[in-house]
């Protein structure tokens, strides 16, 4: 099996900088950018009816790929999205929520998380704050919170600002129980930690590609569970791509598709499918358990470090809500950002602290500069 520090020279940006902003903007892998400028290359001579067949098929590869990572049913209950947000809208535009329904958001949640729900505001649907404890999701704050008009909990599995991972599982055996949709923005863990939506009763899962999944901005998917997809209304949006005859333009045959590809509005981004297919093969072949390992080992070492040094750590420190993201406490943190910056260390500032988030291609020694180099 492979030793993951053998994937490092995939990394071009690992030989000058020590990058721990995974939950920002992942840099681009060697697979990933050779990816897509193959793709370049042969869209610029050879027509699109003449693809070859590692283009022409590259979306139903990439669907396959995303069913593997996350355990879904089939391929068919993937759609490429531009964001996150964008995933999280069509959920919330989608489901048959009606006036005087609730919706249950967790406070310290990304706004891309928050908004689609305050959105419905006009159609008389209300939303819930859920209070934040710990840094993250209390099972039980949220189980008192549930009232006989509570129709979806929507939630991060793990929080941008505190790195708290959610119990996703306990949440989706919650919502079963009650007859509660459960939406999931994945984008904090997904390529780092493995998730099994069938296992958590998921109804709509979203998922940006330019953070753990190691892949370019503007692109990514939305999980709709296929059994769920006859209950839905009509979303906010509708293209060629949703209907079921979709090339038999002049025909107008507003029959939307049986699948999560009623959701597709159209031509796709085609460069960041591509893009995301590759950074997906990369991540398959790591194996997303031992991602998931390689990352908690690293974390547990700078956590480690950071603490002998006198450094606060914020970050919820209970195992079962671990995440890749470390939270501490520094004097200026903006500024400590810039000196690590200096040194060639690439970290982010979030909910006044720094924060800082390996992937599976760091090393030991590279997290320990850090300390030192705030020393």
């Amino acid at each position: 099996m492979t030793n993951l520090l053998e994937f490092r020279g995939l990394f071009p940006i690992a030989q000058e900088f020590a990058y721990f902003n995974h939950a920002a903007i992942s840099p681009l892998n060697n697979r990933v950018a050779g990816a897509v400028q193959h793709y370049l290359e042969v869209t610029q001579r050879v027509p699109f009816e003449r693809w070859p067949a590692e283009l022409s098929g590259v979306m139903a590869r990439m669907k396959e790929r995303v069913a593997q990572l996350i355990g879904a049913a089939a391929p068919s209950e993937i759609i490429p999205m531009a964001n996150t947000a964008a995933g999280i809208n069509t959920a919330a535009q989608s489901l048959p929520l009606r006036a005087g329904d609730n919706v249950l958001v967790l406070d310290g949640d990304y706004p891309a998380v928050i908004y689609p729900w305050l959105n419905l505001a006009p159609r008389g649907v209300l939303v819930k704050w859920v209070p934040q404890t710990r840094g993250g999701l209390d099972l039980e704050i949220l189980r008192a919170r549930i009232d006989a008009r509570t129709r979806v909990i929507a939630i991060s599995t793990a929080m941008f600002a505190t790195g708290f991972r959610n119990d996703i599982a306990a949440v989706g055996d919650l919502c079963r129980e009650r007859g509660i949709f459960l939406v999931v923005d994945a984008i904090q863990t997904l390529g780092a930690f493995p998730i099994d939506v069938q296992a958590c009763h998921i109804d709509f899962l979203s998922c940006g590609a330019q953070k753990w999944l190691l892949s370019t901005p503007g692109s990514g998917f939305l999980y709709c569970r296929q059994d769920l997809i006859a209950s839905l209304q009509l979303g906010a949006y509708v293209g060629t791509g949703s209907t079921v005859d979709a090339a038999n333009y002049l025909d107008y045959n507003f029959t939307l598709l049986p699948t999560a590809e009623r959701f597709n509005l159209g031509t796709p981004n085609l460069p960041g499918i591509v893009a995301l297919d590759a950074a997906l093969g990369l991540i398959l072949e790591a194996g997303p358990a031992r991602i998931g390992d390689r990352v908690l080992a690293l974390t547990d070492l700078f956590i480690a470090d950071m603490q002998d040094r006198g450094y606060r750590v914020r970050s919820n420190l209970d195992p079962a809500h671990r995440s890749g993201i470390v939270i501490v406490e520094v004097p200026a943190p903006e500024a400590a950002r810039l000196k690590l910056l200096d040194a060639g260390i690439i970290t982010s500032v979030r909910g006044g602290s720094l924060r800082i988030s390996p992937h599976f291609y760091n090393r030991e020694d590279e997290l320990r500069r850090v300390g030192a180099v705030l020393d």
